[in-house]
């Protein structure tokens, strides 16, 4: 072909015949011709299969190609761009819904350890701020002033306690032997008020070794005696029987008992006390 029709196909899309010299059959090539070389005899196409080289001189004929067949040809080329870039936006979705995943699970598990923190934060309050204290131990001796027989422990609530039921409370006294008493629901075990007679006649029953009475002191609002709770502001009486507790005739002069007022929920009231060396009178202060 003559160089001036040649030069017109130069970045035409162009279907070029070429029989190589010694072959009976011709083959085809399509591209877009981009450049020739005359002095090297050379034309560069750029095919479906990349960019080459063929020999002028093998080329039989070159026929131009539609704008549309082009074209058709360059989107073929941006498709497989687009293949890679629905590739990227799959994994780039796929770290989405894993980071999403992943953000419910510790917002989940975020939730779940703060309420168990608030739980256990208010249940730790009330066990330390809860509780009773134990003010004052007084001790009764028998008719002989030699033993004290009877003990009475002044007890209230801490400060900011909540309430107590003090039908589960547990009192634990230890002399010769550790002894355990509990709240007796039976008739004449709790008394509204202190007689006349005294703090160690006001109860009409006589305690026994496992049982404690309850005299309600300061009881405002009657919670002591109407349903057994302490609470803010509440003072109440403990009695024990110390000789029917140890089973002996009381507790000596000189001698010490200890032990621990336990409520269901909070911290005991302990105590101990010692009886004088001389028992002038049948109410002794336990020092």
């Amino acid at each position: 072909m003559e160089r001036k029709y040649m030069d017109r196909l130069v970045g035409k899309y162009c279907k070029i015949v070429m029989k190589e010299p010694g072959e009976d059959r011709a083959s085809v090539v399509s591209g877009i011709l981009e450049d020739i070389d005359y002095d090297s005899g050379f034309i560069i196409i750029d095919s479906s299969q990349g960019l080459g080289c063929l020999n002028i001189k093998s080329i039989v004929a070159i026929k131009p190609g539609s704008k549309r067949r082009q074209l058709m040809e360059k989107r073929i080329k941006e498709d497989n761009n687009a293949f890679v870039g629905i590739g990227t936006l799959i994994v780039f979705i796929s770290m989405i819904l894993v980071a999403a995943v992943a953000a419910s699970v510790l917002i989940k598990t975020g939730e779940t350890l703060q309420q168990r923190a608030n739980k256990v934060g208010l249940s730790t309050t009330r066990e330390v701020s809860s509780g009773l204290v134990i003010t004052d131990v007084t001790g009764y001796t028998n008719a002989g002033k030699t033993y004290v027989t009877q003990l009475a422990l002044t007890v209230r609530p801490r400060a900011g306690s909540q309430d107590i039921d003090l039908r589960n409370t547990i009192l634990y006294i230890q002399y010769e032997r550790l002894t355990v008493l509990s709240y007796s629901n039976q008739t004449g075990y709790v008394a509204g008020s202190v007689s006349a007679q005294g703090v160690f006649h006001t109860l009409n029953v006589t305690l026994n070794a496992t049982t404690y009475g309850i005299i309600a002191v300061h009881d405002a609002d009657g919670s002591i005696t109407r349903n057994y709770g302490m609470n803010t502001g509440d003072t109440a009486i403990i009695l024990v029987n110390l000789s029917a507790a140890f089973d002996t005739s009381g507790l000596p002069p000189r001698d010490s008992v200890s032990g621990s007022f336990l409520p269901e929920t909070g911290a005991a009231g302990t105590f101990e006390a010692s009886a004088p060396s001389v028992f002038t009178n049948r109410i002794v202060e336990m020092a």
